[in-house]
């Protein structure tokens, strides 16, 4: 599945009737590193008044108002990461009260706010699926192999030779994939052998 996520941490800092917002968000690929990341925050931040977040990673999304009346703040937090059509994404809302009642309208717009800025104005990239496969070719097909890999978007991992030639480790986008094995198969005359990495 193709999604749009973070391409790194960002923060955003507003103050609104004297209660400061400081929202960060950052890419999370899991509930347990979005859940890490909150912790790091609330290392940063010890004697905030609120840690408010929300994540969604795929199907899975969860919230939290953190003390905040119920629905004021983790709510608008996750309809904000959804209204900018990011995934994998995590956002930690964080309030030093200033002394002024802001209300329920006026948290859920405080709070929600944070974080459609932070995530929009965040750096963004788009995530496209990946195969894991090993390429095998005999020594004789090295220099085929090697240069049909920057036609494709591979990443390179481990290289392991023994004694018939080489198996080489590869992370491929899954659309180039059929055509990556019939190139190595045409380069290297049916010799070469793709195979997925479960």
């Amino acid at each position: 599945m193709t999604f749009r996520t973070l391409a790194a941490p960002h923060e955003h800092a507003e103050v609104i009737s004297g209660s400061e917002f400081l929202a960060y968000a950052t890419r999370a690929d899991s509930p347990d590193a979005a859940m890490a990341f909150l912790a790091a925050i609330r290392v940063r931040h010890p004697d905030a008044t609120h840690h408010c977040w929300a994540y969604k990673v795929e199907s899975a999304y969860r919230f939290s108002d953190d003390g905040e009346p119920g629905g004021t703040a983790g709510a608008p937090i996750l309809r904000a990461l959804e209204g900018q059509g990011v995934d994998h994404v995590m956002v930690v809302v964080v309030r030093y009260f200033g002394g002024v009642k802001l209300g329920a309208g006026g948290l859920v717009r405080a709070y929600g706010g944070a974080a459609a800025e932070v995530v929009r104005t965040a750096p963004k990239e788009e995530v496209k699926p990946r195969a894991h496969v090993t390429v095998t070719v005999g020594f004789e097909f090295l220099d085929v192999l090697y240069r049909l890999l920057p036609d494709f978007d591979v990443k390179r991992g481990e290289e392991r030779y023994g004694e018939g030639g080489l198996t080489l480790s590869l992370d491929i986008l899954q659309e180039q994939l059929a055509a990556f094995e019939t190139r190595v198969r045409d380069a290297t005359r049916g010799a070469g052998v793709v195979s997925p990495v479960n």
